[in-house]
Parts: structure tokens; sequence; C-alpha cells
């Protein structure tokens, strides 16, 4: 690529990330100005392969240099929305410290706690989370992302069932969270917090 086609392909992003504002997220729902404002603000292209960029803005789920997903933006902005984190929150974020959601989260949260889904089951600390978000889909809430969480907190992540992918919200109550899928839409599982197989003769 020359110099030429490089400053050209840099110019159109933002062209690219105003088309996902307008056409994706506007289009199906998403209307609050500030997860607009917020996603506006912050480039895609900074949390994908090199070679991705140019695609960082399409409506599916981007694979990345580790085996994980970007998903599309879509989920990011309905899952924003649905949390609504505000500098009064104490947020657990469940994904990549330096990703894309963890990006999106800093400045709208009081503060920001994020651990790898790898690291989940050896979480502890002194909890008191008022929400918690997760950057996939899990078959099981873990129960080391529930205990963290203050009474009356709240969770938003992706949930699995029989294949299909929803966003879902939850309340903490008496020591228990319950999850409410939301609306079913395309978010990358995280493997890590797949449900124990039963065996069946």
């Amino acid at each position: 690529m020359t110099l030429t086609e490089d400053r050209s392909a840099t110019e159109a992003r933002p062209e690219a990330r105003t088309a996902m504002i307008v056409s994706q997220l506007r289009t199906s729902g998403v209307n609050e100005h500030w997860v607009l404002n917020a996603m506006a603000a912050v480039a895609r292209e900074d949390f994908v392969p090199a070679a991705m960029r140019d695609a960082a803005y399409i409506d599916r789920a981007i694979p990345l240099e580790n085996g994980r997903f970007l998903a599309a933006p879509l989920f990011h902005g309905k899952l924003l929305a649905e949390a609504a984190p505000t500098q009064d929150d104490k947020v657990l974020l469940v994904g990549e410290a330096n990703g894309y959601l963890a990006t999106l989260l800093r400045p709208l949260a009081g503060s920001l706690t994020v651990v790898d889904p790898a690291e989940v089951a050896g979480l502890a600390g002194e909890g008191g989370y008022s929400l918690a978000v997760i950057d996939g889909a899990v078959e099981e809430l873990p129960a080391a992302v529930s205990a963290q969480l203050a009474d009356g907190g709240r969770v938003v992540t992706g949930v699995v069932a029989r294949g299909v992918t929803r966003l879902a919200s939850g309340l903490k109550a008496s020591g228990t969270v319950s999850l409410l899928p939301l609306i079913e839409m395309g978010i990358p599982a995280l493997p890590e917090f797949a449900a124990p197989k039963n065996w069946s003769f």
C-alpha cells in the first residue's frame, strides 16, 4: 500500500464510523446520545488486526489474533444502552483490559475493573460492584462474577442457549442473580463459560 493509499484509508474510517452509527445503531433502536457519542469517539480499527482494519465497522464479529472476537457494533451499542453506566457505578468488566469495550466504558463509569475471561475463576477482592458487564455470550453466569456484585447490583451480558445468543440483563437480589433475555442477536460465545456437558447413554 502506498502512502497516498494509506492516508486515504485512514481518512475514510471516520466516515465508516458515522455510517455505523446511522445505518447499524440508529436503525436498530440505539438512539441514546451518550452511547452514540462514545462509539463515535473510539476508533474500532485500533482494536482489530491490521489486515482487518478496513472491515472494522462491518455489522458482524471480527476475529482477533488471540482467538477471540471483537463483537459487532450493534452488540456493544445495545449492551451499553442496557447497562447505562454512570459516574456512581463501580463496574466490573469481563473482557480485555485494553479492548474496545473497556475503552468505551472507562470514561462512563465511576471506576472500572477488568478481568480476563480466563481469570474469572480466581477473581477475588473487595467486591461490591454495582454493575457487571460481560463482553460476550455465556452459557452460565460465572459464580465468581455474581459473588462480586453488591446486592441490588445489575449485570448485562450475552447468553447462549441451544446455539442461540441473546443480550440479557439481571439484578442481584438476596444473593441470587436472575437473568432476563432481551433480544436475539449475534454475540461471540466465550468458551470459558460453557455449561458442563451432561452425559447420556
